[in-house]
């Protein structure tokens, strides 16, 4: 049996005391991990920072907005917010608004339909010489977008499809579906053949296999690369700039128009930019839980 520690000014626990050097390398542990969280936090900030000043400029008056240095202390108002609505002009965002809502969403389901069973057959049931296949995809992303731009504004004016929000969709569609093909093809191989296997055993055809059992096993991954393609939807502005004017332009192509000879509104593009990002936050705080797992699936195997 153990020997109590009967020592002065101790209790009798029956277990030895630490060593004497434990609480030292205990405390400086502590102050190792408090440091690179106060570094955590410094790096967080540091990133939020240019949206939290957008979003501050976004309250102020046009001269207010453009002093230099700028004033934190300046009034706030809704005016930015108001002229960007068309409370002057008359002029409305809502048109942009839609056509980027319009590509964004059908491109990104059209992606999902087209990128699940491209990773299906390429993960869980791999066809001949899989990695070449994926290594093309990956080389379609290598082409500058601007290399293509002259013969995709031929194409559509010779078809007639300038200044069509339809056009776009397909464009989003061709350039986001190698990098859903890649990401799912990833969170699609950490799926049991089993489960695939008793579901065929019980009759199941592959679009049953695909929507039953695929699709709910792997949802944090589609959610996440949904979110990526809506990302790159709404952000993209060539294409939209050069095959779009009035009747199909997206909201990045409404906020160059803050651009002009007479200069820069800077209130004004702060409240649009601040408006045009909502959707893209809304988004992704909708779906915070399976992007995060999403992002993790396929990370170590």
């Amino acid at each position: 049996m153990a020997a109590l520690d009967v020592r002065p000014g101790t209790r009798r626990t029956g277990r030895r005391p630490a060593p004497s050097d434990a609480r030292p390398a205990a405390r400086r542990a502590r102050r190792r991990s408090a440091a690179l969280g106060l570094l955590a936090w410094v790096a967080g900030l540091g990133f939020c920072l240019p949206a939290m000043w957008m979003l501050l400029t976004s309250f102020h008056s046009e001269p207010d907005a453009a002093t230099n240095p700028p004033s934190l202390a300046a009034p706030l108002t809704l005016a930015g917010y108001r002229e960007f609505f068309g409370a002057r002009t008359g002029v409305t965002p809502w048109p942009a608004l839609i056509n980027s809502l319009t590509a964004s969403v059908f491109s990104t389901l059209l992606v999902l339909l087209l990128a699940l069973p491209a990773a299906y057959a390429l993960s869980i049931r791999p066809v001949r010489k899989w990695t070449d296949v994926m290594f093309f995809f990956l080389s379609t992303k290598m082409l500058p977008v601007v290399a293509g731009l002259l013969p995709v504004y031929l194409f559509a004016k010779n078809a007639g499809m300038l200044d069509n929000v339809w056009l776009l969709v397909i464009l989003y569609t061709s350039m986001n579906l190698p990098i859903a093909v890649w990401m799912m093809q990833s969170f699609l191989g950490d799926i049991p053949l089993s489960i695939i296997e008793a579901a065929q055993v019980d009759g199941a055809r592959l679009p049953t296999v695909l929507a039953r059992v695929v699709a709910p096993v792997a949802a944090p991954g589609i959610a996440a690369t949904a979110l990526i393609c809506f990302i790159f939807s709404w952000n993209e502005l060539l294409f939209a700039r050069v095959l779009t004017g009035v009747v199909a332009q997206t909201a990045p192509v409404y906020l160059t128009g803050f651009v002009t000879s007479q200069g820069l509104f800077l209130a004004q593009l702060c409240a649009a930019s601040v408006v045009v990002s909502l959707p893209v936050l809304a988004a992704g705080f909708a779906a915070q839980d399976k992007l995060v797992q999403g992002l993790s699936l396929g990370a170590v195997k």
